[in-house]
């Protein structure tokens, strides 16, 4: 019989993550464990994917809370194939909005160094359209609201 457990550190090994990584991503909900009678954590050998569906997320910008809320999507220990297919197609309109953005930023970067943008009614970047300067000069909106911070 094959035994589907592994060892914290075997787990770590085996994915490339510290052992330190893997206890904040259980803390956080994205893998689970349970305990041996000698009080030894064990993972479902699954826990590689989730793992690597989280690395591979996460290096693409998405938060660990959106990483969460579509790994609790899933009854199971198994993350299938078509769970990621379905899971990287929500994705990719949040990371479309997200070049989309750095695209524009990069294009328009160049006008905004030392344009003073603290004391200016408009900002091509924050502001396209200019219509925050109804509510005065000065900057508006100093934290992006994106989801995918």
């Amino acid at each position: 019989m094959l035994d589907n457990t592994l060892a914290i550190g075997e787990v770590a090994q085996r994915s490339g993550i510290k052992v330190s990584t893997l206890h904040y991503y259980e803390e956080k909900g994205l893998i689970t464990s349970w305990r041996t009678e000698g009080n030894q954590r064990r993972y479902h050998r699954s826990v590689l994917r989730r793992v690597a569906i989280i690395r591979i997320a996460k290096s693409a910008g998405i938060s660990l809370r959106i990483i969460k809320s579509h790994l609790d999507k899933f009854p199971t220990r198994e993350v299938s194939r078509e769970n990621w297919q379905d899971m990287s197609r929500e994705w990719r309109d949040m990371l479309n909005e997200r070049i989309t953005s750095l695209l524009q930023l990069r294009d328009q970067l160049d006008s905004c160094i030392g344009c003073g943008c603290l004391s200016l009614k408009d900002c091509p970047l924050r502001n396209p359209d200019d219509s925050l300067s109804e509510e005065g000069p000065g900057a508006r909106l100093l934290i992006d609201q994106s989801p995918l911070l």
